[in-house]
């Protein structure tokens, strides 16, 4: 009994030292429903400098969204799950408006601009900035290997979480999450 009260004031003394990751253990207990398949790094993953392009080709860089957490998610016109997810995603930006968080599409491989406007009025989606990965250089680089994929960045620009496949990003728990990411109570 000892022991298992020791561990336990040790563990409470170690969340206390540690803010962040007595943080990342309350976004932890946020997880339900699609959200439970969202990844929480224990490491911050620094992100790949590499380059990607809006839909005129200009250049973007994701380090323009340093100081806000960023929800990027990988996608592609082919795939149905990534239209499914995408109004979700839509949702997501307009109730986040105001706070730190950007949600920012990338759409990775080949995907030819006529074909992205074409899905964004397909679903009726106006909300969110559209990029591009052409050569999937980013993608490459920070190991996606199918789609959709979302990560978390944080504020200092380094993955710290990741959800592999579609989700309801508008869902309760999604709010929760990001809200307490962005410094609210869930």
């Amino acid at each position: 009994m000892k022991n298992l009260l020791a561990a336990m004031v040790y563990t409470g003394l170690a969340l206390l030292a540690n803010p962040a990751l007595a943080d990342m253990s309350a976004v932890a207990a946020l997880r339900e429903g699609d959200m439970k398949k969202l990844v929480l790094h224990e490491d911050a993953r620094p992100l790949p400098d590499v380059p990607i392009v809006d839909l005129t080709d200009a250049p973007v860089s994701l380090a323009d969204h340093q100081g806000k957490w960023l929800v990027m998610n990988f996608w592609a016109t082919w795939c149905a799950p990534c239209r499914k997810e995408m109004p979700t995603l839509a949702n997501l930006q307009t109730a986040m408006e105001g706070k730190p968080v950007d949600v920012v599409t990338v759409a990775t491989g080949r995907n030819h601009v006529p074909a992205i406007r074409k899905f964004f009025d397909e679903i009726d989606v106006d909300n969110l900035p559209l990029y591009r990965d052409p050569q999937q250089q980013l993608a490459r680089q920070m190991g996606v290997m199918g789609l959709p994929v979302t990560v978390i960045v944080s504020p200092e620009g380094a993955e710290i979480g990741r959800l592999i496949g579609d989700a309801h990003w508008d869902s309760d728990s999604a709010l929760a999450i990001l809200n307490m990411l962005a410094g609210e109570s869930p």
